[in-house]
């Protein structure tokens, strides 16, 4: 299977070539799709290095919409048979590749989702930021009568076709609840792995904040009812 790597980017300009090498020294992935959403803090003079290198596909959009709307030009461009998304602030972890991608490759699922609450190795803070990503998982079970333990997890790895028709609107943080709620919908098969997750607070860059919860909770409710 050829994978494909969307790595969306805003004023990641400290971590985006650290993790860039540490996506590529799995020998993983066939593609790397990188997506600057707008970054204005020296960020997109370094995505451009990329810019015609083998293994690479570069986007540039010039305003700053979301992490939602850089994933949905990931996915337009990306040309493999699975996709998986990776955040550019060093967060999670690569290593965790083979783990992600075993269940589709051994043909047991359609969509993995890395789990930060299944026993992986996690570094000890942000407390109340762990709270609402449970209640929030919580929230999508009852609505979607499902067994996640993290829905909002940035390690989500699926087949193409389980996209290809998919309708996305999501622009920011919502994308999350948005494509969890779609494939529970669409009933596909989903695995949950342990993973590695290294936090990093507001004052390292942290972006997802009070009201993304809020976002995500209206998410699950409207897409619940329609598509």
């Amino acid at each position: 299977m050829k994978l494909s790597v969307i790595i969306p980017i805003y004023n990641e300009k400290d971590t985006l070539e650290e993790i860039i090498s540490r996506v590529q020294a799995t020998g993983i992935p066939d593609e790397l799709v990188l997506i600057d959403d707008g970054s204005i803090d020296g960020t997109v003079d370094i995505v451009k290095k990329f810019e015609g290198k083998e293994g690479f596909k570069v986007r540039l959009l010039q305003k700053n919409q979301g992490k939602g709307a850089a994933v949905r030009s990931g996915l337009n461009i990306a040309t493999g048979d699975v996709l998986l998304i990776q955040d550019a602030d060093l967060e999670y972890d690569p290593r965790d590749y083979p783990a992600l991608l075993k269940p589709i490759e051994e043909g047991l699922a359609d969509v993995v989702y890395g789990s930060r609450f299944l026993g992986g190795s996690r570094r000890v803070t942000m407390f109340w930021h762990m709270v609402a990503n449970k209640l929030l998982t919580l929230f999508t079970n009852i609505l979607y009568n499902t067994i996640l333990t993290d829905m909002e997890t940035g390690y989500k790895v699926f087949k193409r076709e389980v996209v290809k028709d998919m309708p996305l609107h999501a622009k920011r943080f919502e994308f999350e609840p948005e494509f969890t709620a779609k494939i529970l919908k669409r009933d596909y098969r989903i695995f949950e792995v342990p993973i590695t997750f290294n936090p990093r607070d507001y004052e390292e860059g942290k972006k997802i904040g009070l009201k993304d919860a809020f976002e995500a909770i209206w998410a699950l409710i409207k897409y619940r009812f329609v598509d």
